[in-house]
């Protein structure tokens, strides 16, 4: 008979915890094209308002909005987070299982469960790992800190579907 694999660990949705999810997980790079949107909407509401009749509200609106999004792409970070913390299972207990079926994350609000065959792809970072998979036709990700995963449960994590490791 094959030997089955359990690996079972508890942490909490903290500040801590939410941070090194959005720093390991995100993909936001703050560069020209990041703030391509912004700076156009910026650049016509200076248009508007210098070279047309148009009313001068509309263009500091225009111009507002591409204020509001510059600042929205530098902010991104904390305003992830602080939506997290205010959400209701901020500062709840998180169980997580992981077996040879997949991964179990079980809470007070929520149960979720990752199969190893819907997942894609797992990434190692510095602190974690990402797990790309499958839900229907998308393609979502969660993350898993190491802090809280046993070496036999990140081992585990390794052996399965489509490890790769970090750049």
């Amino acid at each position: 008979m094959a030997e089955t694999h359990s690996y079972t660990s508890s942490f909490t949705l903290d500040k801590a915890h939410f941070t090194e999810c959005y720093t390991q997980s995100t993909t936001v790079e703050h560069n020209r094209k990041t703030y391509f949107k912004a700076n156009v909407l910026t650049v016509f509401g200076l248009f508007i308002l210098l070279f047309t009749p148009v009313n001068g509200y509309a263009a500091w609106f225009v111009i507002s909005l591409g204020l509001l999004e510059s600042l929205s792409i530098y902010y991104h970070q904390p305003w992830w987070v602080f939506r997290q913390m205010l959400s209701k299972a901020s500062n709840s207990e998180v169980t997580i299982t992981i077996d040879d079926k997949g991964v179990l994350t079980e809470s007070f609000y929520d149960k979720r469960k990752i199969l190893w065959h819907d997942v894609n792809q797992i990434k190692e970072t510095e602190l974690g790992y990402v797990i790309f998979f499958s839900v229907g036709k998308n393609i979502s990700k969660s993350y898993l800190s190491r802090a809280s995963l046993s070496v036999e449960a990140q081992a585990l994590i390794k052996s399965q579907a489509g490890f790769v490791a970090a750049e």
